[in-house]
């Protein structure tokens, strides 16, 4: 490894920083000819996972077209083949398992009859966090087209992206006025207010502001409780804002609406000078924005539930026969993070993520709840992805507001 080389999270923020000043950024890219949003959630289509904050924004700043990204492993085992001279890109994530090759006695592959490599899922005893090497579908022969695929996502589709959008807000219960010029979310009152609908271009422009301001909503301490008690035009507040715009750019993404730039143009100094300052900024934001995304999109399918805490709880465990609650040394992978219970004094756990960061977690906060699911239900948190590859190119033996 050179001696120069950067962490991920620094070469991330050099290239947002210069995409920002250019207004290239997955942020200030407008909607596509074909009607759609510019920026798609990277996916890994041999395990039908979305790659998830910050890898999400990175591997669609990487100049593909196409969305679906693999590894090496994944590629060969599905039967496809990595051009010869690609070059892979490095993300980072929270390994909570390994797949690896069936095999007979003999200690040959078994495969289908389409040619493709039988797998199966180990799951690891503690979560790691660790790197790999990811191939874009350009790169790789034998990937069937894109196209194809998303015709094939879009028909298994029920709600149309309106009808999504309007559900979600419905689902939050989220007050909502309308009137005057100007969309924002007031924390002190809990009230977003926007525009009345007819003031804007279309439906889609109302909804995609819409789920920004309620990106700003699950900030609350009543939900995700983030720090936004920064004034317009401060640091804080622009900190805020690019999580809040990160989550856009992936709830608009996965409700097809895409998202408005609009007045949040006037942050990107700011963000600039952040991402200059503090690099590993853009991770902490990141990942907030994937909790904002799974809060979001998480209350569609809550919203039948009752919101009673402890039934909740009994609910999640019912349902994969685990338990209702955190324990002592557990640690558990969630969100691209993982956070371990150090104690538990009354009601109260202690926790530590992966940074080291220590905090208190109630079981009436909204993580609570996400990492008891995640506890109960791993196979459904976790990103199926095999072990390492080293950076390479490809050769006869190996491949390289």
């Amino acid at each position: 490894m050179s001696k120069n080389f950067k962490p991920l999270h620094e070469q991330i923020a050099n290239k947002l920083i210069a995409e920002l000043k250019e207004g290239t950024s997955p942020f200030q890219k407008p909607w596509n000819d074909s009607d759609a949003p510019a920026f798609t959630i990277p996916v890994n289509p041999t395990t039908n996972k979305n790659y998830r904050g910050m890898n999400a924004l990175w591997l669609s700043m990487q100049g593909y077209q196409d969305p679906r990204w693999m590894t090496l492993k994944q590629a060969d085992y599905a039967g496809f083949t990595v051009e010869k001279g690609a070059k892979a890109t490095l993300i980072n994530f929270v390994k909570t398992s390994n797949m690896e090759a069936m095999r007979d006695v003999n200690g040959d592959k078994i495969k289908d009859e389409n040619g493709q490599t039988q797998t199966r899922v180990t799951t690891l005893d503690k979560p790691i966090i660790t790197n790999a090497w990811v191939f874009n579908a350009e790169q790789i022969k034998g990937v069937p087209p894109l196209a194809d695929y998303l015709a094939q996502n879009r028909a298994e589709q029920k709600w149309t992206p309106i009808e999504k959008a309007e559900s979600l807000l419905a689902a939050s219960q989220a007050k909502i006025n309308h009137g005057g010029n100007e969309a924002y979310y007031n924390k002190t009152k809990d009230v977003i207010q926007l525009p009345f609908k007819e003031q804007f271009d279309n439906e889609t422009k109302y909804y995609a502001v819409a789920l920004h301001e309620l990106g700003h909503w699950t900030g609350h301490e009543s939900r995700l409780n983030r720090p936004m008690e920064g004034r317009f035009g401060s640091e804080q507040y622009a900190r805020e804002e690019l999580r809040a715009e990160i989550a856009s750019l992936m709830i608009g993404s996965e409700l097809q609406i895409g998202h408005n730039f609009g007045q949040h143009a006037a942050y990107v100094s700011s963000w600039v000078k952040i991402l200059k300052d503090e690099p590993f900024e853009l991770f902490r934001a990141s990942a907030d924005a994937q909790k904002i995304y799974d809060f979001v999109l998480e209350l569609g399918e809550k919203r039948d539930l009752k919101q009673d805490n402890g039934a909740d709880q009994h609910a999640i465990a019912a349902k994969s026969g685990g338990t209702n609650t955190l324990a002592k040394g557990d640690e558990i992978a969630y969100n691209n993070n993982v956070y371990k219970v150090l104690d538990l004094k009354g009601k109260t756990f202690k926790m530590e993520d992966f940074e080291g960061n220590k905090f208190n977690l109630k079981q009436t906060d909204g993580l609570f709840k996400s990492l008891l699911g995640a506890k109960n239900n791993p196979a459904e948190r976790q990103i199926v992805v095999e072990e390492v590859v080293e950076e390479v190119t490809v050769t006869r033996n190996k491949i390289g507001r």
